[in-house]
């Protein structure tokens, strides 16, 4: 079955259907991923998304119950060069289309990936549409222009949980699947703005015992749990609609540690007084180079995911910068000067990605301890 993808500037792009048969619009973005499709599909950062993979082969390792980053996928659409409908893999439990159809996820495939990746890369992301039920190029161009725009949305509210809950899930372990971590020595409240399960998971194995609260959490009542810390995750879109959970973590900054990833981190620059801005294309893949600005200068080679980032001279008064991106110099990283309050742009906990930057949830149990210390 033929499918189009057209973009609101008017480049359309001709393929094939798979997944769910239908219509839906979002901003195309692109990630440079090799593996972990599974793992993008269902980060809730990627919610109003149509996301496009640069590397070529999707499908080949099939989708199983383990990898999923969240209940169900998120995304708004699904772009590939060449689907493969006959995974081989150990751990393949059904076809990546059959998980889409499950799942009402509309896809396309057989169009040339490259040329779109170049268009957005030069052009920038932009509002698109996937249609498999109407293939009239000048009407799809007409509702893509109608559709609206990921900037000034709060996704947040769509993808937060409905309820507080406990989560005790550790790691993967090779044969014996995901195990309960050790005793805990931190209680850690973390605020779900859209919260991977790997985040919970690396949390756990560092000794934390996590409870998750939605996003619209007042402070108060995240206080009156009496936290060793708070987490602030990541999420989709534009942080500066979502000034609830800003109001939130101004009433908590001083009065407990504090760590951010992503949606997390912009938010803790916007709760500073900060401004964030929406980038060209974003950062999204497991291949970004980040530089420490502390600590030698080490590089590492990070997972991300995002749309927006900080604009480093807006907090210069009230944090340091500790982390740089090395293809574009935005803000990575920064640490607050008086308060304990850090936060990072990329995902250290990576799924998919590589774990150079694991070593922040260690920091963030240094921090916890000596605020237990210095309260003794």
């Amino acid at each position: 079955m033929k499918a189009i993808l057209a973009l609101a500037d008017g480049r359309v792009f001709f393929g094939e259907a798979f997944g769910a048969i239908g219509e839906v619009t979002g901003e195309v973005v692109f990630n440079t991923s090799m593996t972990g499709y599974q793992e993008i599909l269902t980060d809730p950062s990627y919610r109003g998304e149509i996301v496009t993979m640069t590397y070529p082969l999707i499908g080949n390792v099939g989708v199983n119950h383990e990898d999923v980053e969240s209940g169900r996928p998120h995304l708004a659409g699904f772009v590939v060069k060449e689907y493969c409908p006959y995974p081989s893999n150990w751990r393949c439990e059904r076809t990546l289309d059959e998980y889409l159809k499950e799942n009402n996820i509309v896809g396309i495939q057989g169009l040339d990936t490259r040329a779109l990746v170049r268009h957005i890369r030069d052009h920038g992301a932009q509002t698109g549409i996937i249609s498999s039920v109407d293939l009239d190029p000048a009407s799809l161009l007409e509702k893509v222009r109608q559709a609206p725009s990921i900037v000034g949305r709060d996704l947040v509210r769509e993808v937060t949980c409905p309820a507080p809950y406990h989560w005790t899930e550790g790691p993967w372990q090779l044969g014996a699947g995901y195990q309960p971590g050790e005793p805990p020595r931190y209680r850690v409240v973390a605020y779900d703005f859209g919260i991977k399960r790997n985040i919970l998971r690396n949390l756990v194995a560092a000794g934390c015992d996590v409870t998750v609260v939605p996003a619209t959490t007042p402070a108060e009542e995240v206080l009156a749990m009496q936290p060793d810390g708070v987490f602030l995750s990541n999420g989709p879109g534009d942080p500066e609609p979502v000034t609830y959970a800003q109001e939130n973590i101004r009433k908590l900054l001083g009065k407990t540690p504090i760590f951010g990833i992503c949606l997390g981190h912009q938010l803790l620059a916007l709760a500073l007084g900060g401004r964030t801005y929406k980038l060209k294309f974003g950062h999204r893949g497991g291949n970004q180079p980040v530089q420490r600005q502390e600590e030698g200068g080490q590089v590492e080679i990070t997972a991300q995911n995002h749309g927006f980032a900080v604009d480093g001279q807006s907090i210069e008064d009230d944090a340091v910068l500790t982390h740089i991106n090395l293809n574009d110099n935005t803000i990575e990283g920064l640490v607050h000067k008086q308060v304990p309050a850090f936060s990072v742009q990329y995902h250290p906990e990576a799924s998919p990605g590589p774990h150079d930057a694991r070593y922040l949830f260690e920091r963030f149990t240094r921090l916890m301890e000596q605020q237990r210390r210095q309260g003794c």
